[in-house]
């Protein structure tokens, strides 16, 4: 039986006007770098290619170029025979990381044919292991430059993110870990009285309230890619920024080896982002919710992931038997 579809996203046009791309970052353990690398040449037909101990690219591929590589700042330095022990001992609990290129539809498609083959293999993610806290991170480009395109999701991810991490918890060793945090509550009171501002206003907010890229929704590469000395200022020359015109969608665990799981289940999560940034009444009624519910001013005694949920319920955007 074929596979479902990628579903498109509300808008399916980047800010340039072309079809929207969508990179992806996989990590997991149990495969060598070799391994997975010789996997993906094999089920996407491509060329591996060792790069140096621990890199490896396959090129020419059915979704062009993968990076492949152990996923540590360790690998940077020059080759040695110190570099290769200490990446060796590190294994248990640095994954393995596959890069793609930004992808369409179709190319998200061949990026889940290419999961099944590394479970097949025997890669396992997140929960298999106590310290494992490995990530499926999704960098969809956004559709225009302006407030619709950046800050319209940023606010959308920031009120149903409560919800989002209740109705499929992240793994324990990875709320752990300082990668993937909630938004502070003070990030929140200020989007929700800013309203519906410019992007570079939106930066201005990120950059004082949670001035980092550890969260569930790293909007950094977007304020870096608006103005990069703004972002180098607030975070200072030792923390760079890949500056690009996309999300940094960090949020989702990489559970390869569970059988349910798959990129098209993370991908919908992040369309449900999208569906909500769509929709300028559901995101002015989310924002008054969270101020009232923050305020005191709900008599309910419902969470407010709870009532988020009854929002999207309310909305057609969640089954109802999701909203709890």
């Amino acid at each position: 039986m074929s596979e479902p579809a990628f579903s498109p996203l509300p808008n399916e046009t980047d800010h340039e006007g072309n079809p929207r791309r969508t990179g992806v970052e996989i990590e997991f353990s149990d495969l060598s770098e070799a391994d997975a690398a010789n996997v993906t040449a094999r089920c996407l037909n491509g060329t591996a290619r060792q790069l140096d101990d621990h890199d490896w690219v396959v090129e020419d591929s059915d979704i062009g170029k993968l990076d492949v590589y152990l996923d540590t700042a360790l690998r940077k330095g020059k080759s040695s025979m110190l570099k290769r022990i200490g990446l060796d001992a590190g294994r248990e609990v640095i994954p393995v990381e596959i890069v793609t290129e930004p992808l369409t539809l179709e190319g998200l498609h061949h990026a889940d044919r290419l999961r099944i083959a590394l479970k097949e293999a025997g890669a396992t993610g997140s929960r298999a292991g106590l310290a494992y806290g490995f990530g499926l991170h999704l960098n969809p480009a956004i559709a225009s430059n302006d407030a619709k395109g950046i800050t319209y999701p940023f606010i959308a991810y920031a009120m149903i993110e409560d919800w989002m991490r209740s109705a499929d918890p992240i793994d324990l060793s990875r709320r752990a870990l300082p990668f993937t945090d909630p938004y502070p509550t003070k990030l929140l009171q200020a989007i929700c009285e800013a309203g519906f501002v410019t992007p570079d206003a939106a930066a201005d907010l990120y950059l004082k309230n949670a001035p980092s890229r550890n969260y569930g929704l790293d909007m950094l590469p977007i304020f870096a890619w608006l103005d990069e000395k703004k972002v180098t200022n607030a975070l200072g020359e030792e923390n760079s920024v890949s500056a690009r015109p996309a999300f940094h969608f960090r949020l989702p665990d990489c559970r390869i080896d569970e059988p349910e799981w798959t990129l098209r289940r993370e991908w919908d999560r992040w369309r449900l982002v999208e569906q909500v940034a769509a929709d300028e009444g559901l995101l002015t009624r989310l924002m008054r919710a969270w101020t009232d519910d923050h305020q005191g001013l709900r008599t309910l005694t419902r969470s407010w992931s709870e009532e988020t949920g009854d929002i999207l319920a309310e909305a057609g955007l969640i089954p109802a038997e999701k909203a709890a």
